[in-house]
C-alpha cells in the first residue's frame, strides 16, 4: 500500500509544479517578443500597462521591448516582488535599453550617464537566468559580478540582497583587505552568485581546493572599463582563462570601451552596444552644474578652505589625486577647525574602516576627502558638491568624479580647480561634451602661514606634508597626458612653501632628462574681466593671525543663500600663529656668454704707472704697447716659484710627520691605560706577594717608552720617579745630567 502524502511534501510539489508553470511562460514570452538583434527599444513607442500581463486573450503575448515598468517585463513573481519591496516601480532609459536584449541571453555593452540605473540592468539578468535554469547551492557558481573598488561590490552585494530576498540562491561577498579568508575558502564553493574584485576572486581561484567555475552562466563587469584597464590586466586574463567561452557576459560603464583587443580577450559573442546616452547634449548629469576655477598651485589649500568656510551647511565630496595628500589635508583642516565634520578614506585603509566612513557621510552633512578609490560606482546619498583639487587625469576620470552627485532625478554641482598649467583640460573636457564654464577667482583667506606653525607645533605633519609634495608631483609626473601635466611647469618652491615646509624637498623619482630641466613658475592668473560685473567681495575674517585677503566668485554659483558668511568667528587649535617666514628667492638661469669681454690685470710701477701684466717678466727696453717677454726673467722667476715651493713643501711633510707621530703616541698611551687597569684589576682579584707586584711593576716600567719633547707626555716623567727617591737617568734631560755633574764636581773641590 502506499502512504499517503504529508501536506507539506503537497504543498512542495504543487510549488515545484508552478514554478516549472511559470518558467515555462516566461521563456515563451521572452521568445516570441525578442527584440531584433541592434534595435534599441528606446526607440519604440512604450505601451500602455494592460490589466492582463503577458499572455494576451488571443493566446499571444504582449510585447515586453520599449516598456517603461518593470512588471510589464517577463520577470519571475520573486524578481518582482523584491524590486516592488525595494520600491523600484519605474524603468530608467538604461534598463529599458539592455534588460529586453539581456533577459534573451544576449551579451551586452550598457553605457550610460553616471547614477542611471545600470545596477539593477544586470541584477536582474542574472537573476532571471539562474530561475529559470533551476539552479541550487549543489550546482556551485553560476555567476561572477567583478567589481574594480571593494566599495562598489559592497554596494552591489546591498543591492543584490534587497531585489533577490525571494529568491534561494546564495550569495557572498569576496573582497580584501578582510579577515576570516579561511573562513570563505570552506564555503565559497557552495555560493550561487559571487560579487567581488579581481584580486580576491583570483586568490581563491588558486588557494581554493575544488574551486570551480566550469558551469559559469553569467559573468558581469561593472566599471568594465576600469577593469579593462592595465592595472588590471593580469588578473583579468588569468581569470578569464579558467572561465567557460559558452556564457553570457554583461559590461557596463559609464565610459565603455569599444576596443576589439579587449573584447576578444572576453570572448563575446555579437554583443549589443547600447549607449543611451551617446547621442545626448552632455556626457554629464543634466541636472549637474559644473565650474572651472584657475587657481596657482601654492594658493589651491587657501581656496579649498574658503570654500568649505562658505559651505558649512552643505555635504561636500573633495578629490585629491593620492593618499598621502588626502591624509596631509585631512589632519591639517582638522586641526584648523573650519566648523563642519571632517573625514577621509583612502586606499590604505582597511575595508570595515572604509566602509563605515562611507555610510557616515552619507547620514550626516560633512566633508569628505577622498582619492579615485571613491570616484566610481559609489552611490553617496545627496552629495550638494564635487569639488576636485587636483585635475582628472583625463576625461572619463573626470566624469566618475562629477558622477558622485546629480543622481538620478537630484541636482549637484561640481568646482574643477585647474592650474594655469592645466587650462588646456577645459578644452577637451568640452570637446567630449561636457558643458563646463570658466570663472576667475582669487585668494579667499591664506592659511600657508598657518602651516607653517602647524609643521612646528605637531612635528609628525612635517613628514606628512613632505610625502604629499612627492606624491602630487610623482602623480603629475607619470600622467600620459603630457599637453596637460607637465611637472616641469609647477613652482615646487612655491607649492613647499604652501604646505609650510620650511625647506623644498628633493625630487628623486625624476628622470636624468627632467632632472636637467629647470622647474619654472607658474604663469599669473588670467586678467579680469571688467565685462563681468556680476561679481562680489566675500566677508572678511581673521583665521589666528594669518591674513585674509579678498576675492571676487560668482554670486549665484559658489555660494549658497544660507551660508554667505566666510567663517565663524571661531580661533583654531594653534595658539600664537604666525605667517610664514619663508623668503623664495627666484631661480635665474645662469647664462654664459662665450663673447663677454675679458678682463686685465693692472700692474703699477714705482712711480704709479700704470703697466701690463707681464710687464714684470719683460724686456723693458720695449714699448710697452708691445710687450716681450725676457727669457732670463722668466727663468728666474720660475727658479723662485720651485724653491718656494719646496720649502713649503718641506714645511707641510714636517708638520704631517709631528701629527703622525701625536697620533701614535697617543694611541700607545691609549693602549698602555688599558693594560694597566686590566692589571690592577686583576691584583685585586688574586693574592699575589709583594715580590711579584714588584716585579710586575719592573715589566710594566721597562716596557713603556717616553718621547722627550712631545705634548702627549701629561707628566709620564712624574710617573718614573721610584719610590725612594733616586732619578732615573734614561728620564733625565741632557741639561739637567749637565747640572748634577757640576755640582758634584764643585762638591769635590771646596
Amino acid at each position: 500500500m502506499r502512504r499517503p502524502q504529508t501536506k507539506s511534501k503537497k504543498f512542495k510539489l504543487q510549488k515545484r509544479h508552478s514554478e516549472f508553470q511559470e518558467i515555462e511562460l516566461l521563456e515563451a514570452w521572452t521568445e516570441s517578443g525578442k527584440p531584433d538583434s541592434g534595435s534599441n527599444p528606446l526607440s519604440l513607442s512604450p505601451l500602455p500597462e494592460k490589466s492582463r500581463i503577458g499572455r494576451l486573450p488571443d493566446g499571444s503575448f504582449s510585447r515586453y521591448a520599449g516598456v517603461e515598468k518593470f512588471s510589464q517585463l517577463p520577470l519571475s513573481k520573486r524578481t518582482k516582488d523584491g524590486l516592488a519591496e525595494s520600491k523600484y516601480e519605474k524603468m530608467t532609459e538604461i534598463q529599458r535599453a539592455t534588460l529586453p536584449h539581456s533577459l534573451c541571453g544576449r551579451d551586452i555593452l550598457g553605457a550610460a550617464k553616471t547614477g542611471s540605473g545600470k545596477t539593477l540592468a544586470f541584477i536582474i539578468p542574472v537573476l532571471e537566468k539562474l530561475y529559470r535554469t533551476r539552479w541550487g547551492p549543489e550546482d556551485g557558481v553560476g555567476c561572477i559580478i567583478m567589481s574594480p573598488t571593494r566599495e562598489l561590490a559592497g554596494q552591489l552585494f546591498e543591492v543584490l540582497k534587497s531585489v533577490g530576498r525571494h529568491h534561494g540562491f546564495s550569495a557572498g561577498l569576496l573582497i580584501g583587505g578582510r579577515k576570516g579568508v579561511d573562513t570563505e575558502k570552506e564555503s565559497v564553493n557552495e555560493l550561487n552568485i559571487l560579487v567581488c574584485t579581481p584580486g580576491r576572486l583570483l586568490q581563491h581561484m588558486d588557494e581554493t581546493p575544488n574551486f570551480d567555475c566550469s558551469q559559469l552562466q553569467v559573468l558581469v563587469l561593472d566599471e568594465a572599463d576600469r577593469i579593462l584597464d592595465v592595472g588590471f590586466k593580469k588578473e583579468l586574463n588569468a581569470i578569464i582563462s579558467q572561465l567557460p567561452k559558452h556564457r553570457q557576459t554583461l559590461l557596463f560603464s559609464a565610459t565603455q570601451t569599444k576596443s576589439v583587443q579587449d573584447l576578444a580577450r572576453l570572448s563575446l559573442k555579437d554583443p549589443e552596444y547600447l549607449s543611451v546616452h551617446e547621442q545626448s547634449a552632455t556626457a554629464t548629469p543634466n541636472r549637474l552644474q559644473q565650474i572651472a576655477i584657475v587657481v596657482p598651485l601654492d594658493q589651491k589649500l587657501d581656496m579649498l578652505w574658503s570654500f568649505l568656510k562658505a559651505h558649512l551647511n552643505s555635504r561636500i565630496l573633495v578629490f585629491l589625486s593620492s593618499c598621502k595628500q588626502v591624509k596631509f589635508v585631512f589632519e591639517v583642516f582638522k586641526k584648523l577647525r573650519p566648523g563642519i565634520p571632517l573625514r577621509c578614506v583612502h586606499g590604505r585603509m582597511n575595508q570595515e574602516r572604509r566602509m563605515g566612513i562611507c555610510s557616515q557621510f552619507s547620514e550626516k552633512l560633512s566633508v569628505l576627502f577622498a582619492t579615485d578609490v571613491a570616484s566610481r560606482g559609489l552611490d553617496f546619498k545627496n552629495v550638494d558638491w564635487v569639488v576636485q583639487v587636483d585635475c582628472p587625469e583625463d576625461v572619463d576620470a573626470y566624469i566618475h568624479r562629477v558622477g558622485r552627485t546629480a543622481r538620478y532625478l537630484s541636482g549637484g554641482r561640481s568646482v574643477l580647480f585647474l592650474t594655469p598649467s592645466e587650462t588646456k583640460m577645459l578644452a577637451k573636457l568640452q570637446e567630449k561634451k561636457i558643458p563646463i564654464r570658466s570663472n576667475k577667482g582669487k585668494i579667499l583667506q591664506t592659511v600657508s602661514g598657518l602651516l607653517s606653525a602647524l609643521l612646528v607645533k605637531y612635528p609628525n605633519l612635517k613628514s606628512l606634508a613632505q610625502r604629499a609634495f612627492i606624491t602630487y608631483l610623482k602623480s603629475i609626473h607619470f600622467h600620459k597626458d603630457k599637453e596637460v601635466f607637465d611637472v616641469t611647469k609647477l613652482p615646487v618652491d612655491e607649492f613647499a612653501a604652501s604646505l609650510g615646509l620650511p625647506m623644498t624637498p628633493k625630487i628623486r623619482f625624476l628622470k636624468q632628462k627632467d632632472k636637467g630641466k629647470s622647474l619654472s613658475k607658474e604663469p599669473s592668473l588670467v586678467p579680469e574681466s571688467t565685462a563681468d560685473k556680476n561679481l562680489f567681495e566675500l566677508p572678511r575674517e581673521i583665521l589666528g593671525t594669518g591674513t585674509v585677503e579678498e576675492v571676487e566668485v560668482e554670486k549665484d554659483f559658489l555660494l549658497e543663500k544660507d551660508s554667505l558668511l566666510v567663517g565663524d568667528g571661531k580661533s583654531t587649535d594653534v595658539e600664537d600663529a604666525v605667517p610664514a617666514t619663508r623668503v623664495l628667492k627666484k631661480k635665474k638661469k645662469l647664462k654664459i656668454n662665450v663673447h663677454r669681454p675679458v678682463g686685465t690685470r693692472v700692474v703699477f710701477d714705482e712711480e704709479g704707472n700704470t703697466l701690463p701684466p707681464l710687464a714684470k717678466l719683460s724686456d723693458l727696453k720695449s714699448s710697452t704697447d708691445s710687450i716681450r717677454l725676457d727669457k732670463e726673467k722668466v727663468n728666474q722667476r720660475y727658479a723662485e716659484l720651485r724653491e718656494e715651493m719646496k720649502m713649503v713643501d718641506k714645511e707641510d711633510k714636517a708638520l704631517d710627520r709631528q701629527r703622525r707621530k701625536e697620533k701614535r703616541m697617543k694611541e700607545k698611551l691609549k693602549r698602555k691605560r688599558g693594560k694597566d687597569e686590566e692589571d690592577d684589576a686583576a691584583g685585586s682579584e688574586e693574592d699575589i706577594s709583594g715580590s711579584d707586584r714588584e716585579a710586575n711593576t719592573s715589566r710594566a716600567r721597562k716596557k713603556g717608552k717616553i718621547y722627550f719633547g712631545s705634548d702627549s707626555d701629561d707628566g709620564e716623567s712624574k710617573k718614573n720617579k721610584d719610590t725612594s727617591g733616586s732619578v732615573n737617568a734614561d728620564t733625565v734631560t741632557l741639561a739637567e745630567q749637565e747640572a748634577l755633574a757640576l755640582k758634584l764636581l764643585n762638591s769635590m773641590h771646596p
